[in-house]
């Protein structure tokens, strides 16, 4: 946060602040009247200024019943009791109830230490809930169609302001060390503009945040009020003030009052905006004159700000639930690259926009047996090997070890802030010191509060005074990136763990995997050699002696025997051909791929003109777009292309005329081409068949084929991190798609 530089105040008066009982203040607002009540319903304490307002003497309600002096309010009281209705919050028994010349809502809550408070609050004007009803309900149907969070508080603080009539409302958003910046704003011209204002933490010391946390809504109608005493100061039984902190009328500190008219506001009321529980932070609405605001509006304004706080809360949850999947996506690609190269370290430095991108960071240096491998914007590698050691020294282990002012968290490291302001560091070895840190740069920025946010102190009394400007006060922010979201350290400490457990504690066994492999591909290419060498050996001469036969039977006699030479030597053809396809399937799999950037038009050209005597006497509809390039391997995507084309052509031979279609599409980060036929069709109840090797799906005496091709393409995409599906409805055709990844991030 802020690197202010404030001015140091006595620990005795910033003690003093933070223990000020501004929940037992032992007075209250005169716009009502308070009484205490025991188990018993029996009027324990009172305000000084019942007999003003009640026309009842505090002396002669004090130790009587309420129900003897409250009839009809007692029960109300024991129904709202009996119903489990009445706890903490205030609630309303009756409205526009008559005593001497006034009329007062009367509310009533049960207090931290289980009295029961009952307050009558002058009533402040006509109206109910129903009359706002229209506006809010449309506040609500508004706030589901806004983007993000600064609309929303932006729609709030205007809705606020039109029930209210304050001058103005501000929505103020509390950082982690509690201060606030006004994110959203509505007004008139009768106060100035705090809008992107900062205000330092001080300004609501921690027992008022607390207030806050537990009280939603607090009303000071006039900072000029005088307090009203509770008689007898004490509880009775307890001996101790009475916990106003759920009171509506409970008077407010003597600082805040002093810090209202320094801002020029005699009137304000905060309601708080929680977010599972902790303050968010408030919605502050000023007026610049003494302003009554009834319980009506109040509610609805409570009710608003409920809203407004789920709204807060869906949308936070629902950016960080996007953020980490994206994360998620992110590291399973680097988990993939990790997996393909024989060093992992090399799987995370192939794809440098990824390791940087799980972190959004500018910068990142992996410290690896006593290696320093670096991409991006970082320190030099002295500093690098200098935060290693503080690292090490500081048992970062198992841990996430962030910052966002490394030049001064990193004791001694003497840290460059202009390369590495921010650091975010992981160790990925339980036996060496190895770090994977991320890296931001200093982000030099101009913080506006306001008013000058460094305290005072009153040299006569010691105590902190309230600031007295408000005035745009500027500071300049140095040696600080921008803080790291909680997604990104969660993605550093989730890859940790992936390096840590599957990694490095399975080397032994990915060693031992590697030569059994190793062996293996030796054990194939002696294979693959046998069969070219032979098996076609013993083919041909089948071919050749069956050809000779067949010339030296006489023509005019029994044909049957040239019948089966024939079919001799189509077998032998057939096999021929079978072999060649199981040489080829092998060798994708271990051919090294050359990427380029491929043009897929002249790919399908050229596999087309190679599978035009497959089109002769054929009535063909070509339907081709202009299609998007891709990084691949040319020789292994014209495969691709005249597998996919000739399974359509040879599919589709009983449909003349027939339409073949042939088209690409993006979706997401893939691109997706496509062959679509009107030819058999396939059954989808055996759609996960098709490409595997030696599957069919229909008679080899109708369609020919080895059964390998449609097993080739699944092979050649998987190679290049794409994939394949297919599509098909007997009898109306098919189609046959295939994605590669934009990037071709995939393994080879």
């Amino acid at each position: 946060m802020s690197s202010l530089a404030l001015d140091p105040v006595s620990s005795q008066a910033e003690a003093e602040c933070a223990r000020e009982p501004i929940h037992i203040p032992g007075s209250i607002q005169p716009h009502g009247v308070l009484v205490v009540l025991d188990a018993a319903f029996r009027i324990v304490q009172v305000t000084q200024n019942a007999v003003q307002l009640l026309k009842l003497d505090p002396t002669e309600l004090l130790g009587a019943g309420f129900k003897d002096k409250f009839p009809e309010l007692f029960q109300l009281l024991t129904d709202a009791i009996a119903a489990e209705t009445l706890g903490p919050s205030a609630q309303t028994l009756a409205r526009q109830v008559s005593f001497g010349s006034e009329q007062f809502d009367v509310l009533a809550h049960r207090s931290p230490t289980d009295r029961l408070i009952v307050e009558f609050e002058i009533h402040a004007g006509a109206g109910s809930l129903d009359t706002l009803y229209p506006n809010v309900r449309n506040f609500i149907q508004t706030l589901g169609q806004l983007p993000n969070i600064a609309a929303i508080t932006s729609v709030a603080a205007a809705e606020i302001r039109k029930i209210t009539g304050f001058d103005r409302v501000l929505i103020y958003q509390f950082d982690e060390h509690w201060n606030g910046t006004v994110r959203a704003e509505s007004r008139n011209d009768a106060l100035p503009s705090y809008l992107d204002l900062r205000f330092p933490s001080s300004d609501i010391p921690a027992q008022a945040r607390e207030l806050y946390r537990l009280n939603r809504l607090r009303l000071i109608p006039d900072a000029d009020y005088q307090p009203v005493p509770i008689v007898p100061a004490m509880d009775p039984e307890a001996g101790a003030p009475t916990d106003l902190s759920f009171a509506i009328l409970r008077s407010v500190s003597p600082v805040h009052l002093q810090y209202m008219k320094n801002m020029g506001t005699p009137a304000s009321m905060s309601i708080s905006i929680l977010d599972d529980g902790r303050l968010w932070g408030l919605i502050s609405c000023h007026s610049a004159t003494p302003t009554r605001v009834p319980a009506h509006v109040r509610t609805a304004c409570d009710f608003v700000a409920q809203v407004l706080t789920m709204q807060i809360g869906a949308k936070s949850r629902s950016e960080a639930a996007a953020q980490r999947v994206e994360k998620h996506r992110i590291q399973s690609r680097l988990l993939a690259r990790m997996a393909a190269e024989p060093n992992f370290i090399d799987g995370l430095l192939s794809q440098y926009e990824d390791l940087l991108g799980l972190t959004d960071a500018e910068g990142a240096a992996i410290v690896w047996d006593d290696q320093i491998s670096t991409i991006g914007k970082v320190p030099p590698r002295e500093e690098i090997e200098t935060i290693s050691n503080w690292l090490v020294a500081n048992s970062v282990h198992d841990d996430v070890f962030v910052t966002n002012q490394a030049s001064l968290d990193v004791a001694g490291a003497g840290i460059d802030a202009e390369a590495a302001a921010g650091m975010l560091a992981v160790s990925i070895s339980q036996l060496y010191p190895s770090y994977i840190m991320w890296f931001r740069p200093e982000v030099v920025r101009t913080v506006r509060w306001g008013g000058d946010p460094r305290k005072s102190e009153n040299p006569a009394t010691g105590s902190l005074n309230p600031r007295k400007s408000f005035d745009l006060w500027r500071e300049t922010v140095r040696h600080q990136a921008i803080p790291w979201t909680t997604a990104q350290v969660e993605a550093a400490g989730s890859l940790r763990s992936a390096i840590v457990g599957i990694v490095m504690r399975k080397a032994e066994e990915m060693a031992a995997i590697t030569e059994e492999l190793r062996r293996s591909n030796k054990e194939l290419e002696a294979f693959s050699y046998s069969i070219s060498h032979d098996l076609r050996a013993p083919f041909r001469h089948i071919v050749g002696f069956a050809e000779l036969l067949k010339e030296i039977l006489p023509a005019e006699e029994d044909p049957r025997p040239a019948r089966y030479i024939e079919t001799i030597i189509e077998s032998a053809h057939s096999a021929g051909r079978l072999v060649d396809d199981l040489l080829g399937f092998s060798q994708v799999g271990r051919a090294q791929l050359t990427k380029i950037k491929v043009d897929m038009n002249k790919v399908v050209a050229d596999a087309l003109r190679t599978l035009q005597h497959e089109m002769e006497d054929r009535q063909i509809n070509w339907k081709i777009d202009d299609l998007a390039p891709a990084m691949a391997d040319p020789t292994f995507m014209r495969s691709v292309w005249q597998n996919l084309l000739a399974n359509s052509i040879k599919y589709s031979r009983g449909t003349d005329p027939t339409t073949i279609e042939v088209t690409s599409t993006t979706d997401g980060e893939d691109t997706v081409f496509s062959v679509r036929d009107d030819g058999v069709g396939f059954d989808m109840a055996y759609v996960d068949k098709l490409f595997g090797v030696f599957q069919r799906l229909h008679r080899i005496e109708d369609y020919e084929g080895s059964g390998i091709g449609l097993a080739n393409v699944k092979r050649i995409v998987e190679r290049h991190g794409g994939r394949v599906w297919a599509e098909g409805l007997v009898g109306k055709g098919a189609v046959f798609y295939f994605a590669l990844p934009k990037d071709v991030a995939g393994a080879s």
